[in-house]
């Protein structure tokens, strides 16, 4: 580290250090916005059930134009002044500013489209944003994107609603990117994001954050240094490609004297990874970082904070792979590339059985890449594993997918986010990457070069799966419901206000 980084670090600590102590003789003007918060309650809670009720779901091609219109009145309403529709390849995003006349500018990432879902799965509608009571939890609502993402977003918003009511100025200016394709891989965010207007924006903000349901049922909070990155990808096995089996279904007897393209399916994805399951893909991971002592010292630490039963629970787990330990599991959490099949269909699956060979079949998967992997490298090294072992037939079609992003811990961008945890009362957990994926390599990487990351004192759990849900009223002392996520974010833009 130079002597001006070194200056520059030191400076960001040292005013993060004194955050919480800023916050605290700020109580004559936050006071007036948390009053605010709790008036406005059934309101922000109204505005999270309609956005709720109006999906935009991009696989399903389904109200994408009317997500991004609707994503803009969202905005205008917050007090945002600029706010467009942004045209790319595939479905619209938005671009939007507010200023305040402040002296540092905030950057924002949102997505506005959900993953689909089936309502015979769900203890309520997933479109209807019903809120029920959940035992040891207390108030919920459920419904999909509850907290992948309208309910962070729509909490971040209520946050703007409270700050303008309250008669305060917000102490920083905010250029957003939000987009309608994050459930499909971000095909085109950087469609969005390298446009010159954009691109001017960004580069004035301090950084970029994405609202984020970031404490548990213990009432601890992780934070992130970055995200793994994700190809999103479909293999189609078909007998018409192959040159083997039927070009359609035809009747099962055949099969003593017909090749199979759904055994040819799984013979393929059989070579995909080890009998554990981790990858066994050709040069897939041989650029993949190797985990670092500072790494494994945040690990450790976490492992000994975070509550590995609670975590269990709520995923519905008993053992970790190849039942390692906590510890080992949030190394390998972090750490690891993976190869996962999301889905796999062929043939017939309605009730009884139709007996057919069918003439072809699909496997849906997504690859988590770590630093310092590449989708574009992924990729290829999938397609040439295929045909090395006699599957080139099989068809791979990528339909998104980005590479991996991280942020330096001691930026005055992360400080910033700590301060304003330990401001709530919270110390927060650092973890050097999240496991999922957002295409936060688009602030990241150059020309941006910008840090990025996660904030938000909410609580959420079910992302893609059923009963997805996010806390309105919380139970548990230990674990804020909306309200508190308002008061976080609030304290955040004045945190980097003050840090960043």
């Amino acid at each position: 580290m130079n002597r001006r980084d070194f200056i520059a670090t030191t400076a960001a600590a040292a005013a993060a250090l004194a955050v919480p102590e800023v916050l605290a003789a700020a109580g004559d003007e936050l006071a007036p916005i948390f009053a605010e918060i709790a008036r406005q309650h059934d309101a922000n809670l109204r505005r999270l059930q309609y956005w709720i009720q109006q999906p935009a779901i991009a696989a399903e091609n389904r109200a994408n134009d009317e997500g991004a219109e609707l994503m803009m009145q969202m905005l205008r309403d917050a007090g945002f002044q600029m706010a467009k529709k942004m045209p790319t390849a595939g479905h619209p995003g938005v671009f939007a500013t507010l200023d305040a006349g402040a002296p540092k500018t905030l950057g924002l990432y949102f997505m506005f489209d959900v993953k689909q879902a089936d309502p015979a799965e769900w203890i309520s509608p997933p479109f209807e944003a019903r809120v029920l009571d959940r035992p040891g939890l207390g108030k919920a609502l459920i419904g999909r994107g509850a907290v992948n993402q309208k309910g962070p977003e729509a909490t971040f918003l209520a946050a703007l609603h409270a700050i303008r009511a309250a008669g305060r100025k917000l102490p920083v200016n905010l250029v957003l990117v939000a987009e309608g394709e994050e459930e499909i891989g971000s095909p085109h965010i950087k469609q969005i994001v390298d446009t010159p207007e954009v691109q001017a924006a960004l580069k004035k903000t301090v950084g970029v954050f994405m609202p984020h349901a970031a404490q548990g049922l213990d009432g601890n909070v992780t934070l992130f240094l970055g995200a793994k990155g994700v190809i999103e990808l479909e293999l189609i096995s078909s007998g018409e490609k192959w040159g083997r089996g039927p070009k359609k279904d035809i009747h099962s007897s055949n099969k003593a004297r017909v090749d199979s393209p759904a055994w040819h399916l799984v013979q393929a994805l059989n070579t995909l990874v080890k009998a554990d399951g981790t990858p066994d893909i050709d040069n897939f991971t041989v650029n993949a970082r190797p985990i670092s002592a500072a790494e494994k010292a945040l690990v450790a630490k976490a492992a000994a904070t975070l509550d590995e039963a609670i975590i269990k629970k709520g995923m519905g787990v008993d053992k970790w792979i190849n039942d390692v330990g906590f510890r080992e599991s949030l190394e390998r959490l972090v750490s690891q590339p993976t190869v996962n099949i999301e889905g796999l269909v062929g043939g017939y699956t309605g009730p009884g059985g139709k007996t057919i060979l069918p003439g072809r079949a699909v496997a849906k998967l997504d690859l988590r890449l770590v630093p310092d992997m590449t989708a574009k490298e992924a990729l290829a090294a999938l397609k040439a594993h295929l045909a090395k072992r006699g599957f080139g037939d099989i068809e791979v079609n990528m339909s998104g997918g980005y590479d991996p992003t991280s942020t330096a811990g001691d930026s005055a961008f992360i400080q910033a986010q700590v301060a304003a945890y330990k401001a709530s009362g919270v110390d927060p957990t650092i973890m050097p990457r999240l496991a999922g994926s957002y295409p936060g390599y688009a602030f990241t990487d150059p020309p941006l070069s910008l840090p990025a990351g996660h904030f938000g004192l909410c609580n959420g759990n079910g992302a893609h799966a059923p009963d997805e849900y996010f806390l309105i009223e919380s139970s548990n002392p230990k674990v804020q419901g909306m309200d508190g996520g308002v008061r976080s974010y609030v304290e955040y833009l004045y945190a980097i206000a003050k840090t960043a």
